[in-house]
């Protein structure tokens, strides 16, 4: 066997992040998205093409910019896809028999997520219009312009008005509202279809081009709701009927082949934040509506937490091609699936393994799927399968990382908690593990808390390992993938059971393996992970070394300032500011920093707008005054998703700090 070296933090340059398969009309190819990152520390993502039979990959696109979500014309002549290549993403177009793509829109603040009619001669859109915008009259500003207009900006006072007025990785929000618009391909003429003071999201086209299907919330409360409804348009009539009752959130809506059904996914808050997503099925002649999921006591859709995944992929329903069954991705006790559902509920699993499956296209000639498939010892690529169960290798874009690199298989962990409770777990063994030698721990906690750790490719935790660290992570209560009860067991007990879990969880590990220096442990997470640490630091010393992570310190602040807080606070704790701020105080890990003794290192974005950055600034202030062992490194433009999509330096040097500290006190 050959040598395989450590992976270090500069590695992450090398990765390749396949997303979106989508197979052409006839279904002798594919086409996917590919995205890296370039010397100019940029994501870069490019439309790949790909015959079945060959396993050749072709680039159908060159320009170092964001080129995704390509879709075929049915007659398989063309295919649309979004590109950043002017500035703000708009439509392209390109012919399948060859030649340069063709620029379809200059919408001032872009168009996107392109579908086409069955007819192939239009292309439906959403793009984002002020009330008295003309569509015909939309050009997008220049690099020049853009600048002018961003430093104008900052001369300018911002009123507000609303109460979802922000949104983390978007900003304060415009006066702009999400619209549906139809374009011919003739003659590229413009139809906008919806006008109303409302976000509409285009969901389906009804196979015989007369319908289409969106979501919005139309309510005279809107700012005040979390729900939308699922709406169908008559294009020609233009009557809207509407086939939900306003109590639900609803997406990925999909027309059956035949015209007669709508299958989608969606949940009806009944557990608040922690409801598990359901399939529903909607009978469109008799407007009857039926939940086939409700007895299977699981997540349908993806819930597993990574940091390399870039780009999306389908994961909604998929309908075989005579309207008898429907294709999903579930959720299951540290891996996804892929299943399939009759009409009247019936689940079978097509596909699962110790895995995660992050997208799936169906190809109805063969009766076979493409899979995107990550492991924790690969970073993901694509896979054909085959009627008889059978994986076919697509792509292999890490071949050169996975050969070079040596990287860690996860051990599993089953905990039984002091409330039997089972937790699931894993542990993975440093770089040349040696036997008999002692090695320090670091625990490693999830967001959420409503996601799930499983079978999928980590840089973060394989850097770690790599450096001589054990790494253990868990699932604790509050979880996906364990059923409805599971996932709603931390609400109102933040700090209690959740708690309870992770220490179990590390007794249970130091107690099955020896090579834990129980000495050398420290802990580190994000969002909720970073309130668990925050707590953890607050209420145990076992740990010498901790590192939080765009976390929660307050929930009394973090109702106010949070672009979730007003509603999040009240679902996770069942009170808000005004109704019981003594019990919010009490599951703030503030409260507790004179306990402190851990040295702490606080990481934090400072354009965060889920967990802003004045979370860390309170934790910080506090412990310095009380002259505590605490550091805190701000990274400027990060927002919340810096773990996963920040800016590659910025993620490289979140990953320096976070190794430093362990090193310096583990």
């Amino acid at each position: 066997m050959s040598y395989k070296r450590a992976l270090q933090t500069e590695d992450i340059l090398q990765l390749n992040v396949v997303s979106d398969p989508q197979f052409t009309p006839d279904g002798q190819a594919f086409t996917y998205t590919l995205t890296t990152i370039n010397e100019q520390n940029e994501y870069e993502s490019q439309l790949m093409y790909q015959k079945l039979k060959e396993k050749q990959t072709i680039p159908w696109t060159f320009h170092s910019s964001k080129n995704s979500k390509l879709r075929f014309s049915p007659d398989g002549k063309r295919a649309v896809f979004q590109s950043t290549r002017s500035g703000r993403p708009q439509l392209w177009l390109l012919h399948t028999d060859g030649g340069e793509a063709e620029q379809l829109t200059t919408f001032r603040h872009g168009a996107m997520n392109p579908m086409w009619s069955r007819d192939s001669q239009h292309i439906f859109f959403t793009a984002s219009l002020e009330h008295d915008d003309d569509i015909h009259n939309q050009t997008e500003p220049s690099i020049e312009e853009k600048k002018k207009e961003k430093e104008a900006k900052k001369k300018q006072p911002f009123m507000i008005n609303r109460l979802k007025y922000k949104s983390d990785a978007q900003g304060f929000h415009n006066d702009t509202r999400s619209q549906i618009i139809r374009l011919s391909i003739d003659d590229s003429s413009l139809l906008q279809i919806t006008d109303g003071d409302a976000d509409y999201r285009l969901q389906d086209i009804s196979p015989d081009g007369t319908t289409l299907l969106y979501t919005a919330n139309l309510s005279d409360h809107a700012d005040y709701e979390l729900n939308n409804d699922l709406y169908c348009f008559q294009i020609i009539t233009k009557e809207t009927n509407k086939l939900t009752d306003g109590k639900g959130v609803y997406h990925d809506a999909r027309f059956s082949p035949d015209g007669s059904k709508i299958a989608c996914f969606g949940h009806e808050f009944a557990y608040k934040g922690a409801s598990l997503t359901q399939l529903y099925l909607f009978d469109i002649k008799t407007k009857e509506r039926s939940c086939l999921s409700s007895d299977w006591d699981i997540e349908v859709g993806d819930a597993m937490i990574g940091d390399t995944r870039l780009g999306e992929s389908q994961i909604g329903p998929v309908w075989n091609e005579d309207s008898s069954k429907i294709f999903f991705i579930v959720t299951d006790q540290g891996s996804t699936g892929l299943h399939a559902a009759s009409i009247y509920g019936k689940k079978e699993e097509i596909y699962k393994d110790n895995n995660h499956i992050f997208g799936f296209a169906y190809n109805k000639h063969c009766q076979c799927f493409i899979l995107g498939i990550s492991s924790p010892t690969n970073p993901g690529e694509f896979y054909l399968l085959h009627d008889n169960g059978s994986l076919e290798a697509l792509t292999d874009h890490n071949r050169s990382f996975l050969q070079e690199i040596a990287l860690q298989e996860p051990e599993e962990l089953s905990i039984q908690t002091e409330d039997n409770w089972q937790v699931q777990g894993w542990l993975l063994r440093p770089y040349a593990f040696i036997e008999g030698k002692k090695y320090p721990t670091i625990l490693e906690i999830h967001g959420g808390p409503h996601a799930m750790y499983g079978q999928t490719f980590f840089f973060e935790m394989q850097l770690l390992a790599a450096k001589g660290y054990v790494v253990l992570y868990t699932n604790p209560r509050g979880s996906h993938g364990y059923g409805q009860s599971f996932v709603n067991a931390c609400r109102g007990d933040y700090g209690g059971g959740d708690y309870r879990d992770v220490m179990t969880a590390v007794d249970d590990a130091i107690q099955t393996f020896s090579f834990i220096d129980t000495q050398r442990l420290g802990v580190t997470g994000g969002s909720y992970g970073g309130f668990m640490t925050n707590w953890i630091v607050g209420h145990t010393n076992r740990f010498k070394a901790a590192v939080t992570q765009r976390s929660i310190s307050n929930w009394l602040s973090f109702y106010g300032v949070s672009d979730i807080g007003f509603f999040f606070t009240e679902w996770e704790h069942g009170v808000n500011l005004l109704d019981d701020p003594t019990k919010l105080w009490e599951f703030s890990p503030l409260k507790y920093a004179a306990n402190v003794e851990t040295p702490l290192l606080i990481l934090h974005g400072e354009l965060d707008y889920r967990c802003p950055i004045e979370q860390g600034e309170q934790l910080f202030i506090t412990l310095k005054h009380l002259k505590k062992e605490v550091e805190f490194i701000r990274f400027p433009n990060a927002n919340h998703e810096l773990s996963r999509s920040g800016e590659p330096n910025m993620r490289m040097e979140r990953l320096r700090h976070m190794l430093r500290w362990f090193d310096t006190y583990l």
